[in-house]
């Protein structure tokens, strides 16, 4: 239901790298209440000794060049020296500001994006690339009952990411975006496919990915899988694509990544991005419409990319 913000991937963030930032550790181990596994602390410490330290049974006198207060003129050149760079930073940050603001856009944009992608939707979903590589692989069932494997899409670009199938927070806001961009993508549908892995240990049925697809519209996409399976099959897959999945107890909210993983016809991570969500005052989790709109647009600009 709430997302770890750790790439927050990219694997990427995720990318596929970990776009959302930090690598969870082991995320395939542990107790069902932690299905992720834990992340342990550091337990290095160092010395508080300090061997270079002068002993304090024989302090030291300072030199007579302690005594020396420094020149007039050398403190007016430290002066001008500081306000001199404060002015010029001063400066540069305006001139930034006032470009980015004409631009609509940061000026640093991320190597390797398609070029189709501007630059301040690159920025909105955090989309980096993904080292070329094999995206892991699985096997299995989906909403209808029908075993789903990775391999059996080959010649399709695969829009993957993960969720819970009884979330209420970050979610829906991804179901809707996967909905606008199965729209926005026109005639190319037919040549991509949405997936969405279960993260959630304690409803794994094949009727909680039926119910939640229902109830999301998912099922309006012909492409659409949400995929469930054992409990360690799917600990292999969140661990395969460094997916973090903390569920304390059967109805205490699932702490997982969000991350959305574009793999090419060939079978390869090509790009990551990384879901958004914010929050009202009273916790409901919201997205702008604009911004909805947004990373709908781009993840078809982007699937598009990946299937050429």
């Amino acid at each position: 239901m709430d997302e770890t913000d750790l790439v927050n991937g990219t694997p990427g963030a995720g990318t596929p790298g970990d776009p959302a930032g930090g690598s969870p550790s082991d995320p395939a181990g542990g107790s069902p209440s932690d299905p992720a596994g834990g992340i342990p602390g550091d337990s290095g410490a160092e010395s508080p000794g300090d061997p270079g330290a002068e002993s304090p049974d024989q302090p030291v006198r300072p030199g007579p060049w302690a005594r020396r207060r420094p020149r007039r003129s050398t403190v007016v050149l430290a002066v001008v020296a500081v306000v001199g760079g404060l002015a010029f930073a001063t400066l540069f940050a305006f001139g930034v500001s006032r470009l980015t603001a004409k631009t609509g856009s940061s000026l640093m944009r991320p190597t390797g994006i398609p070029a189709s992608v501007s630059t301040r939707l690159a920025g909105l979903m955090q989309l980096s690339t993904v080292r070329s590589s094999a995206a892991p692989g699985f096997t299995l069932t989906d909403q209808s009952g029908h075993a789903v494997s990775l391999a059996s899409f080959r010649g399709k670009a695969v829009v993957l990411t993960f969720m819970d199938s009884h979330c209420t927070d970050i979610c829906p806001l991804v179901s809707r975006e996967f909905i606008d961009a199965y729209r926005d993508l026109g005639s190319a549908e037919r040549h991509v496919v949405f997936i969405a892995v279960n993260v959630n240990p304690y409803h794994r049925r094949i009727a909680d990915m039926a119910a939640y697809s229902s109830e999301q519209q998912l099922d309006s996409i012909p492409s659409w899988h949400f995929v469930t399976g054992s409990l360690p099959s799917l600990r292999h897959v969140w661990s395969g694509y460094q997916i973090y999945v903390q569920a304390p107890s059967r109805n205490a909210d699932v702490i997982h990544t969000s991350l959305v993983y574009f793999i090419d016809p060939q079978g390869r991570e090509r790009y990551v991005a990384a879901p958004m969500v914010d929050h009202t005052a009273k916790g409901t989790a919201y997205l702008p419409a604009s911004q909805l709109a947004s990373w709908g647009r781009g993840i078809a600009l982007v699937a598009r990319a990946a299937g050429r």
